[in-house]
């Protein structure tokens, strides 16, 4: 029997890290993602790009646009195209919520991380987010850098 690949891995776990330094969150969701033919195994390879992404509302459904998941290297030509628009898949009162949440208030629904569930499935974490003005962004970077320091002092 032959050995698993080792380039996939069901330990994923991709984060955006511009998304907390731009937003502020207010809450979070996780979301399956619908995806088709190869996508799956360039997301366990981890060639996902989550830093331009954004989520819109269409009718009734959220999709996610400019999310850059690499084509698969060994596909034929039934490979995905890159930047193409998903649906993310919500139960109907989450939905429901964030639509009423982003319709009264200047929100954002920004994507914070990827990773693979127990099962097998990509999921994607959303978050509800109200952007940063300058002077939270300098009071961000102020914490980090206190926070680096406390770390530098144990050691």
């Amino acid at each position: 029997m032959a050995e698993k690949d080792k380039r996939f891995s069901n330990n994923i776990n991709i984060k955006n890290k511009s998304a907390s330094y731009e937003f502020e969150f207010l809450e979070k969701f996780v979301a399956g993602i619908v995806l088709s033919g190869t996508e799956i195994k360039s997301i366990r390879e981890g060639k996902v790009n989550l830093q331009d992404a954004y989520c819109v509302f269409q009718e009734s459904e959220l999709w996610i646009t400019n999310l850059h998941i690499s084509p698969y290297k060994s596909g034929t030509h039934y490979n995905h195209e890159a930047k193409r628009i998903r649906k993310l898949l919500l139960k109907r009162k989450e939905l429901q919520k964030l639509k009423k949440k982003m319709e009264e208030k200047g929100l954002a629904i920004v994507p914070v991380r990827m990773f693979i569930s127990e099962r097998g499935f990509a999921k994607l974490e959303i978050a509800l987010a109200k952007g940063k003005k300058l002077h939270d962004k300098r009071q961000s970077i102020k914490d980090k850098d206190v926070k680096r320091e406390l770390d530098r002092m144990k050691y």
